[in-house]
């Protein structure tokens, strides 16, 4: 709980999507079948890597951490709002806001420390292959991937921290569909000059500085692909690259869309259906962009499919 100037908040409402009762329904069964699909993607990419060995790579390492975390940031979300659209009592508990919002802050962190780490490696692989085994060693993997885990405990300790020792008097039902930082600093009757600072700060070095890993690195893989004298050689370089630069645009793209843009320019609702793509259709998307575009993938489900029939 909270203690306001006169109010005690116990928990919040989340108001969701102003629709009506019949398109609710519709919405239930979308996100349901999306929700269905980033669990099976997600989980089905996790598996086959570990059970495929030709998989065991330093690129298939990361992509199944990648595949983890979506899993985990769009579960602490999807499922309560499915719930929503079926019941009329919308609210969650003070704590399960908490929660929801740290669990999520976690993972959406470490999904941009990720897809840098992705990055590199795929710029060591192309650019100095001859030092790839030493530089990308399991070791160097581990250590991006707790390092990844580090930062976005920090993250969401942070603004999670910050965020819930502040009162709230004014109201507590919150204009969105789970408990993010933006919609709950509008709650507040406390000084949330902090937070906003906080906010804009840690969440554009985080962007900032992982995109430009990825920018740089994708800079200098592009040269080495030019230069490369072979067709057949640029074409894989491109499409070893392909998938994980389809990945980096939409997620980034939607993230800096909410959190880097001022909230006078852009209506609530219009941060719903960014808040959609990179905390819902993302995770699912994931799964799909690195099968499809994927061929060592597609070929280890083919070995897979064969070995069940």
């Amino acid at each position: 709980m909270i203690q306001g100037n006169d109010t005690r908040v116990t928990e919040f409402i989340l108001l969701g999507f102003a629709v009506q009762e019949e398109v609710q329904h519709i919405l239930f069964f979308v996100f349901l079948v999306i929700y269905v699909t980033s669990l099976v993607g997600n989980v089905g990419m996790i598996l086959l890597i570990k059970w495929d060995a030709r998989l065991h790579t330093p690129m298939y390492f990361f992509l199944q951490n990648l595949a983890f975390v979506d899993l985990c940031y769009t579960s602490a979300i999807t499922p309560k709002m499915l719930v929503n659209f079926l019941v009329s009592d919308k609210s969650i508990p003070f704590l399960g806001c908490v929660i929801q919002l740290y669990v999520y802050g976690i993972f959406a962190t470490i999904e941009l420390y990720l897809l840098a780490s992705m990055a590199v490696d795929r710029y060591v692989a192309i650019c100095n292959p001859l030092h790839y085994p030493i530089v990308m060693s399991q070791r160097a993997c581990i250590q991006l991937v707790t390092g990844s885990y580090v930062v976005g405990s920090l993250n969401a300790t942070t603004h999670t921290g910050l965020l819930f020792s502040l009162s709230f008097c004014n109201s507590n039902t919150i204009n969105h569909f789970f408990c993010d930082v933006p919609p709950i600093l509008a709650l507040s009757c406390s000084n949330i000059d902090l937070n906003v600072m906080l906010l804009i700060i840690l969440v554009g070095f985080n962007l900032v500085s992982t995109l430009l890993v990825v920018f740089f690195s994708y800079v200098y893989i592009l040269a080495a692909i030019l230069r490369m004298p072979s067709a057949a050689g640029r074409h894989k370089a491109f499409s070893t690259c392909a998938s994980h630069m389809t990945a980096v645009t939409i997620f980034y793209g939607t993230l800096s869309y909410m959190y880097l843009q001022p909230s006078s320019s852009v209506s609530q609702e219009n941060d719903k259906v960014v808040s959609v793509f990179y905390g819902i259709v993302i995770p699912m998307l994931n799964p799909l962009i690195y099968s499809l575009r994927n061929k060592e993938v597609k070929e280890a489900m083919k070995v897979l499919v064969k070995s069940f029939s």
